[in-house]
């Protein structure tokens, strides 16, 4: 009886370090959660003076951030050539221009191209950020690790 009873003893003991044995190895075993992930980032060339191709890259650029969500998106459009003139306050997607901007999308005009079309800052939107070379901004960003997509 009395042998009995340290058997039970042992395995009682036994079953219980292994219990805090699995539970200390699962704690150390676990990867640490990410305080936050890492932003996906993407840069979008739009050279063209057409409202749809604009409109498919607005659209492009909105379905990353409802994808993602917009905090977990860094997104920029780059805009030269015949595009810049999509910039100014007059075109047809000048409204969803600022939209795209006031929800986090970064657009820049390249000043190299303003200044071929004799166009100031004053001819363009107000939400714009300026760049002194569109295509030199792509291969920067294209160097960081953005994504580049032409739409």
């Amino acid at each position: 009886m009395k042998i009995l009873r340290q058997f039970q003893h042992m395995v009682a003991a036994s079953a219980l370090a292994l219990s805090f044995a699995s539970s200390a190895a699962q704690a150390v075993d676990a990867p640490a959660p990410q305080a936050t992930a890492d932003k996906q980032k993407v840069v979008f060339q739009v050279s063209a003076g057409d409202p749809k191709i604009w409109n498919l890259a607005l659209n492009n650029a909105k379905n990353v951030q409802q994808e993602l969500g917009a905090q977990n998106a860094d997104i920029e459009i780059v805009v030269y050539g015949p595009g810049i003139g999509m910039l100014k306050f007059d075109s047809a997607v000048a409204n969803r221009i600022d939209e795209a901007v006031g929800s986090g999308v970064k657009i820049v005009a390249c000043e190299n191209t303003m200044k071929a079309q004799n166009l100031t800052k004053d001819d363009m939107l107000s939400s714009l950020s300026y760049v002194p070379a569109g295509v030199i901004e792509l291969m920067k960003k294209q160097k960081e690790g953005y994504a580049y997509i032409r739409p």
